[in-house]
């Protein structure tokens, strides 16, 4: 099979222009949420616990004694925000921000071990038992994160100290993984050093890096199991169900999703990364499977998954409770990393309209608007009273939290909202290929000139997009505009000329001659829609979700009193769309009618029927879903009932 084998645009290549819903986003990252973040991974900023991070690390240099504290993978918290300072640099350099990082990757070549290894936890705590539970401990992890961070920041500033580090620790861990005798055959517990390897690959251009991250994946799940010898050796009974890690049968031969739900999405990207790489159709088609299993049995409306707190993990096709949804930010993260791969070998809409629907809803919601508060959790229905008793929903916060024991979450956002640029464009031979809409300029290569194409755009909240083709002298080329499944009756125009809308794969095609100047138009019809569950999700029977483009909304106590799953929309009236600068920071909201009930509280707590279908009429306000609990804190819903 010949795959597509896009070219995503790169740092180079891509500029985000001001006033727009991303550069704003990617604007707060810059300038509070990465400082932010630092002053967490150092215990100094007072309105957060404290990290251990940079003290872990100092310990480990031997430039200071303690004790090791935090989380087995603490050191990934650092490696995540390394990651974002280099794509923040590689868009706005800052020489403050550059000699931060600098100093800390000092310390990182002073905590280093002679072979190579680096892992403050084990350096620190218990330097007897390297590479004895692989299952666990989140070495393989760990590094692989700082794999990424390294790359990022060398492709930022071409300094290459961060990268000279993770390749003396990959050296490491090839004396350590791999078939030959005396080494573990086997492969973390946690994945991501997969994915991981495969940048620093394209980075270095040495091909080890991508054969030990393809020996990774293809003996995963191989037997005998790498996870039972492995507890064998250190004499551990306990049962493991190794489906949590996707180590249950090999990659190939899995079609359904299964396990840790962010484990599974850094496996799947690192295996359409080598798909790619490799030419390894089988991957593809694993990759395919799988991906119809998740977005179409197991993903929530809000992009979200992992709908269980049991393992962070998949349940069973359409188990999708909005109360106790777990829906982790970092799993929404891993399903935007999966798709934007995925597009890349596989051209297909579906992947950038899955992209763009975890993006606006099921991230952007773990984190406040002003960029210091996050949630770990995402569920899509809260009622505090509840969640604030109930054991079995202990993991729903009401509120975001200013930093968590396990972290994960906060720098993942960071430094994916500071590489958003990344996610919009990808080019081939052919042309190029616009994936998301935002105000921007694109830039690449074709019939030896350089190309720019500058889009501007309103967008989430207006469907009107327009483009600039800016370049010395004329040439033929293909313009692909992703149309995505939510809207209906796309338009565009040429210099102001409607054509003929051609769409193959969701992507509409426009070939032909561009000169300097030409306009190209696209016109996507923006709705409220009424938005239905499959009949077998069976949590949102006989109700309906709100959704404008990409955006889903919800209704919030703070607009519409208590009580939310009393309302029910009126099916006859349509929903209205406002923009108001005064309100959430200008976030647009919805307003609809709906009736609630009329019961007084003081009823009884059964009636018949006929004597309670009272009901009084009222409006009610919907607000884009990532922007609930940037007031005051309550109740908070999705699905509402309808007529």
């Amino acid at each position: 099979m010949v795959m597509d084998k896009l070219k995503a645009m790169g740092d180079a290549n891509v500029t985000l222009q001001d006033s727009s819903f991303w550069s704003e986003r990617v604007q707060l990252v810059r300038e509070t949420v990465l400082p932010y973040q630092w002053r967490i991974l150092n215990d100094t900023e007072p309105d957060a616990p404290p990290s251990f991070t940079i003290r872990n690390l100092r310990i480990a240099a031997k430039e200071i004694d303690g004790e090791f504290n935090g989380m087995v993978f603490q050191d990934s918290d650092l490696a995540k925000w390394l990651e974002a300072v280099g794509y923040s640099l590689a868009t706005h350099p800052d020489k403050e921000l550059e000699r931060v990082a600098d100093e800390v990757i000092d310390l990182l070549e002073r905590a280093q071990e002679p072979n190579g290894y680096l892992d403050t936890y084990f350096i620190v705590k218990e330097p007897d038992k390297k590479w004895t539970n692989v299952r666990d401990w989140h070495e393989l992890y760990c590094a692989g994160h700082l794999i990424e961070g390294a790359v990022a920041y060398f492709e930022a500033t071409g300094k290459r100290k961060a990268l000279d580090i993770v390749c003396r620790l990959v050296t490491h861990i090839s004396t350590k993984f791999g078939p030959e005798p005396g080494k573990l055959m086997g492969y973390p517990g946690h994945e991501e050093i997969e994915l991981a390897l495969v940048k620093l690959y394209r980075a270095t251009g040495d091909y080890k890096y991508l054969e030990l991250s393809s020996y990774f994946i293809d003996e995963r799940g191989q037997e005998p199991n790498f996870f039972r010898m492995e507890a064998e050796a250190r004499k551990d009974p306990r049962h493991y169900n190794f489906a949590y890690s996707q180590a249950h049968v090999p990659v190939r031969e899995q079609e359904t999703a299964e396990g840790h739900s962010v484990r599974a999405m850094y496996l799947y990207s690192a295996m359409a990364d080598l798909a790619k790489e490799l030419d390894d159709d089988s991957l593809l088609q694993a990759c395919r499977k799988l991906w119809n299993n998740v977005t179409q049995k197991k993903m929530y409306i809000t992009g979200g998954i992992g709908s269980s707190a049991y393992e962070e993990a998949f349940t069973v096709d359409y188990d999708l409770p909005n109360d106790r949804a777990y829906t982790e930010t970092c799993a929404a993260i891993g399903l935007v990393f999966w798709a934007h791969r995925m597009l890349q070998i596989d051209v297909n809409a579906d992947y950038g309209d899955v992209m763009e629907r975890a993006l606006y809803n099921g991230v952007l919601s773990g984190m406040s608007m002003d960029g210091k508060k996050y949630f770990y959790v995402n569920p899509l229905e809260v009622w505090p009273t509840t969640a604030n008793h109930r054991h079995d929903m202990a993991s729903v916060k009401t509120t975001r939290q200013s930093w968590f024991g396990c972290a994960c979450c906060p720098p993942n956002i960071a430094r994916l909202l500071a590489s958003i640029h990344r996610y919009l464009y990808s080019y081939d031979d052919e042309g190029i290929y616009v994936h998301l809409y935002s105000n921007s300029e694109a830039r690449w290569e074709t019939s030896g000139q350089r190309v720019t194409l500058a889009q501007q755009s309103q967008y989430p909240w207006d469907g009107h997009i327009q483009f600039e083709v800016q370049m010395e002298r004329p040439a033929e080329f293909a313009t692909r505009l992703r149309i995505p499944g939510w809207t209906r009756e796309a338009q565009i125009r040429v210099n102001g000329h409607p054509i003929a809308v051609n769409v193959e794969n969701g992507y509409a095609t426009v070939q032909r001659q561009w000169n300097n100047g030409d306009q190209l138009e696209l016109i996507l019809p923006m709705h409220v829609e009424r938005v239905v569950a499959n009949k077998f999700v069976r949590a949102n029977a006989g109700k309906v979700a709100l959704q404008r483009g990409p955006i889903v909304y919800c209704v919030e106590e703070v607009d519409n009193g208590t009580n939310l799953s009393d309302i029910v929309l009126k099916k006859q009236l349509e929903p209205e769309f406002h923009v108001d600068k005064e309100f959430l920071q200008g976030v647009p909201y919805i307003t609809v009618q709906a009736w609630r009930s009329s019961l007084n509280s003081d009823q009884n707590l059964y009636l018949p029927f006929d004597e309670a279908t009272e009901r009084v009429s009222t409006e009610i306000r919907a607000v884009p879903y990532f922007s609930w609990c940037n007031r005051e804190p309550g109740e908070m819903c999705v699905w509402l009932r309808t007529e």
